[in-house]
């Protein structure tokens, strides 16, 4: 294959690169799934960050860079005879036009919400009657644990498995707070990790019954945390206060300040 340099490339020219790549770069040619599994993962969450920023040129960038590994993993597939990138374009596509029988067949959907649980009701069927266990299984474990948690707490509620209003939820929550407590008194390392493993599973439970997504929610945590100690260390430095040094009385104080300056 010879390379031709073009004003603009095609999507064409990315399988034809990516391809070349795995022939001629040694780098490319050693790589694997395994290998590139976490630049997928890098990747998706850099487009995650061009939307939250607004930013439209970083947004057609890093959704190229996404496509790429989209592109290297299905090279890879390809040499291994198993299926290229217009068998990948076949199998999304009818999977579109399944899920939306009221785009493409004679089904009706007033609404996002009735256009939701038709996909839903669709998938269901695809899967097989799966039981509501295999349901929960099938929600990845290699999503970030926020998310698993709460979509996993999601397809209990739709087979009935749910408190029915958030003050069991609370009580739950406040459970799981007093056996943290427990945990702590006792020492036990392996019994700490399990009930804070516990205590934050039921706060995404509330974020569930709040409809507050719990990644989204913990991600402004942060932000907001970063904000004030950016106000706590301008405010140390103006007092001549050093932070690693100083009283757990004086960084309260400076922390209650921060968190007075909207």
């Amino acid at each position: 294959m010879e390379f031709v340099h073009k004003e603009c490339y095609s999507a064409q020219d990315l399988l034809d690169i990516v391809e070349l790549l795995r022939t001629r770069c040694p780098w490319d040619r050693e790589q694997t799934h395994e290998s590139i599994r976490k630049n997928l993962i890098e990747e998706t969450y850099e487009v995650a960050e061009a939307i939250d920023n607004g930013d439209t040129a970083l947004l057609k960038e890093e959704l190229g860079d996404l496509l790429l590994q989209v592109v290297f993993h299905t090279q890879m597939e390809k040499e291994n005879g198993s299926f290229d990138f217009s068998d990948v374009c076949d199998t999304v596509c009818k999977k579109l036009i399944n899920r939306h029988p009221h785009v493409f067949g004679a089904a009706t959907a007033e609404n996002a919400e009735q256009a939701l649980q038709g996909w839903d009701e669709i998938k269901k069927a695809e899967k097989h009657n799966q039981t509501a266990t295999q349901r929960l299984k099938d929600v990845p474990r290699a999503l970030p644990a926020l998310m698993r948690a709460q979509k996993i707490q999601q397809r209990a509620a739709k087979a009935g498995f749910d408190y029915a209003e958030v003050a069991q939820a609370m009580n739950d929550l406040r459970s799981e707070v007093r056996e943290v407590e427990e945990a702590l008194a006792g020492g036990n390392p392996a019994a700490l990790e399990e009930e804070l493993g516990d205590l934050i599973f039921s706060a995404v439970n509330i974020t569930r019954f709040a409809r507050v997504d719990a990644e989204e929610a913990l991600t402004k945590s942060s932000d907001k945390f970063v904000a004030r100690f950016e106000r706590v260390e301008a405010l140390a430095s103006a007092s001549g206060i050093d932070i690693p040094n100083a009283s757990t009385q004086t960084l309260d104080s400076l922390w209650g300040e921060a968190k007075a300056t909207k």
